[in-house]
């Protein structure tokens, strides 16, 4: 098993991309801590991973608050005696220009997607240092790329692109890698979400948004979470000891025009 005597804490643990991560690091072998804000998808999918014969808790958690991720990384390493990886997940979405975007909703999104992603790294390395470790971010093609109505979502990802390569060059001496994950359209909540919000016009054209999204993707399809999964494993495992600081299009294509 590619994770096997690994411990892990995955953000945004109880559905999507982050549910599956959990779920196939755990069937790689590692312990994994799920984490999310809500406690009930978190305990089902913990549950159905002890089911399979893996690891698992659930912890709640808001990726915001700083109390809540400092007991998340303590009773991580209490329960699986220290701490091998973490996947930065957790993230939320709105659409907008600058005109469109709130004062509040500006700051949601950057306490969120960026913040979040700063305070639970920083509390990890002490434990991370330790035996060296992997940080994965989920970014979006869009800290790479631009698109209309994304200014606050593209600007928390591109953030996030270079505090994942500060960091790597901040801890490579510490045997600890960060890398990002950029994927593109995924078929998740959050992706179905962002099809309906983010068209010009109602929630009924979100079809019509798929087809306009899907055309742009060489490949043809969406992602699916275990396509983000997969390349998560690789970044958290050995098998990438010697990849850190990267920004990785996960997107069919998109980024190739």
């Amino acid at each position: 098993m590619r994770l096997a005597g690994k411990r892990a804490i995955i953000t945004g643990a109880g559905t999507g991309i982050g549910r599956a991560c959990a779920e196939l690091f755990a069937k790689e072998g590692a312990a994994v801590a799920l984490v999310g804000r809500r406690r009930e998808p978190l305990e089902e999918a913990a549950r159905g991973i002890a089911a399979t014969g893996g690891k698992a808790v659930a912890q709640p958690c808001d990726v915001t608050r700083l109390q809540e991720i400092r007991e998340l990384v303590e009773r991580a390493a209490r329960e699986f005696g220290g701490l091998d990886a973490v996947v930065n997940n957790a993230a939320t979405w709105m659409a907008g220009t600058a005109e469109e975007t709130s004062e509040e909703d500006w700051d949601r999104m950057m306490a969120t997607n960026l913040k979040g992603v700063f305070l639970l790294s920083r509390a990890a390395l002490p434990e991370l240092r330790k035996r060296g470790g992997a940080i994965v971010n989920i970014g979006s093609v869009l800290g790479l790329v631009g698109m209309k109505r994304r200014v606050a979502y593209a600007t928390s990802k591109g953030g996030l692109i270079q505090l994942t390569k500060a960091m790597a060059l901040d801890h490579a001496h510490e045997n600890i890698r960060v890398n990002c994950i950029c994927p593109a359209l995924v078929d998740t909540p959050m992706g179905q979400v962002s099809l309906g919000s983010g068209a010009p016009a109602a929630t009924a054209d979100a079809a019509a948004e798929r087809v306009r999204r899907l055309a742009q993707i060489p490949l043809g399809r969406a992602g699916t979470p275990e396509d983000v999964a997969r390349l998560a494993l690789f970044l958290a495992s050995d098998e990438s000891s010697w990849l850190t600081g990267a920004a990785l299009p996960l997107d069919g294509g998109f980024t190739a025009y």
